[in-house]
């Protein structure tokens, strides 16, 4: 019997119906503007080659540096590592090439079976994505045919899965097993090779999220933590904000920034945190940064009506969904913004730089590495109010510019770490040079604390005014005030000001 090749499969594929529901669930509350709509109470199950899964996903084609909210990060080492075991079994796919060679491990080959179901979403033609549809034409459409059975349709023109493309959004939408899939990219398996598909169709994404989440981190398969990297849309979903593993999750980030920070050599904080609070040590504690970084990058949003949101962990865009940044390149802005600041600080000329330089040299008996004016005992810049200020307001500052950055354009491989991405952080210059010159503004700023001599008592006041818990938001008052002057961000600082309710406190103390 001659064998069927891609081309000779057909475009319409039996599938099992299956019926889960409680009537429990009615009382569920479904919330379309949440993203969150009533899903159908049934989902379908089939069979697909891995080769026709991928192009019908577009995961076959695309760029795997690149991806929207939606798609997870990839690490192609999980995925080489799978295609090893389809074609060898194990243990045979562990062993090393050396060993391979060895003719005595021959009996270790087995099947590789993959009896695990891939989970996709199937579009329905009304569904949007950043503003963008399946084509009528590229759609995947399901028929129920009786009670239990259904006729999955692929698209008309869809025969050879090797040059087959969407021409506009792919029709198929990966839930989970996205590395499974990705395996198949090596052209030495099978082209026939099936995988078994559990498929919902027209699921809205916040459920997507959902059943990523159930799938793979309530049973505690991958840590939470990476979980909010591989599908960014879980950072936003309210059922989390009251689920003691979403506060975890963001603590758990602002720590491992932190120790980026820390232990980066390149870092402007590299040996000047005090990770584990000692006496005698670093003036600024692992705690007084992780704190910092919950209210400001990470935290949710802040202000009436306008909002303002933290730059790792709030939604933006049509799909409401966070910047997908992972790890290292969050952790390369923070490093490339406080290695800015402490570059303009230290080639700045400003009254308060030189007056604790000179001090420096005159009365301050400790030791200090680096320019006082941003490392000493002296300066704000070194101390918990000055770096939670200066998180609040850069954070601020690049949200409200977020689409003129295009910061959601800005992509990185997930197993890239955080010298790489600074590197490549370097050459975006529409982000690099926004943040450059904000520090250049910032370092204008008198940074003097208020133990600092030669204040003149005006000054003095204003620096005992940021002591306590209202001194926070007297400081970042201040601090936007200053960069209402600058040409580049007076305008936005300005915008800042209002939506935060400084002007009618203003206005409210004039009275």
């Amino acid at each position: 019997m001659k064998k069927k090749t891609r081309s000779d499969k057909p475009n319409k594929i039996n599938a099992l119906k299956v019926n889960q529901w409680l009537k429990g669930w009615d009382s569920v509350q479904w919330k379309s503007k949440e993203h969150r709509r009533e899903p159908q109470n049934h989902f379908y199950i089939f069979s697909l080659s891995a080769r026709q899964l991928q192009a019908l996903s577009g995961v076959y084609r695309r760029n795997l540096i690149s991806r929207t909210g939606l798609q997870r990060a990839h690490e192609p080492s999980r995925s080489e590592k799978i295609a090893k075991y389809v074609k060898y079994g194990y243990p045979w796919s562990d062993l090393t090439d050396s060993q391979r060679k060895e003719q005595k491990f021959d009996d270790l080959q087995k099947p590789g079976w993959l009896p695990t179901a891939i989970v996709v979403n199937i579009l329905a033609g009304k569904d949007t994505r950043d503003g963008e549809k399946v084509a009528p034409d590229d759609l995947v459409v399901v028929k129920d045919l009786a009670e239990n059975f259904a006729e999955v349709q692929l698209p008309s023109s869809f025969h050879n899965p090797d040059t087959w493309e969407s021409s506009q959004l792919s029709p198929i939408e990966i839930i989970d097993g996205q590395h499974r899939l990705l395996a198949f990219t090596d052209k030495s398996i099978d082209e026939d090779y099936e995988l078994p598909v559990v498929a919902f169709y027209g699921l809205d994404i916040s459920w997507q999220a959902y059943l990523f989440w159930t799938i793979n981190i309530k049973p505690k398969r991958i840590n939470p933590s990476l979980a909010f990297d591989l599908y960014p849309l879980l950072r936003t979903e309210d059922w989390l904000e009251r689920f003691q593993g979403h506060k975890v999750y963001r603590e758990t980030r602002a720590q491992e920034l932190v120790e980026i920070l820390w232990s980066e050599e390149d870092s402007a904080w590299h040996n000047r945190i005090n990770m584990l609070g000692e006496s005698g040590g670093p003036s600024v504690t692992q705690a007084a940064w992780v704190r910092a970084l919950l209210k400001t990058y990470i935290k949710s949003s802040e202000g009436k009506g306008i909002s303002i949101g933290g730059l790792f962990g709030a939604p933006v865009g049509l799909d409401k969904i966070t910047i997908p940044w992972n790890l290292s390149q969050q952790a390369a802005l923070l490093i490339y913004l406080w290695n800015e600041l402490r570059d303009a600080v230290e080639e700045s000329s400003e009254r308060w730089a030189r007056d604790l330089r000179d001090a420096k040299k005159q009365e301050y008996k400790k030791a200090i590495d680096g320019d006082p004016a941003f490392s000493g005992p002296y300066t704000m810049l070194n101390n918990d109010q000055g770096i939670s200020v200066i998180l609040n307001v850069t954070n601020d500052l690049l949200f409200l510019n977020r689409e003129k950055l295009k910061l959601q354009d800005w992509h990185l491989n997930a197993e890239s770490d955080p010298a790489t991405g600074l590197a490549d952080l370097k050459k975006r210059k529409a982000i690099s040079g926004f943040v450059s010159d904000l520090a250049k503004d910032l370092s204008g700023f008198d940074w003097r604390s208020s133990a600092a001599k030669g204040l003149s008592e005006e000054n003095l006041i204003l620096k005992l005014s940021y002591r306590g818990g209202s001194g926070y938001k007297q400081f970042r008052r201040q601090l936007l005030k200053h960069l209402f002057a600058s040409k580049e961000f007076g305008a936005s600082a300005k915008k800042i000001y209002q939506i935060l309710g400084f002007s009618k406190e203003d206005a409210k103390n004039e009275r």
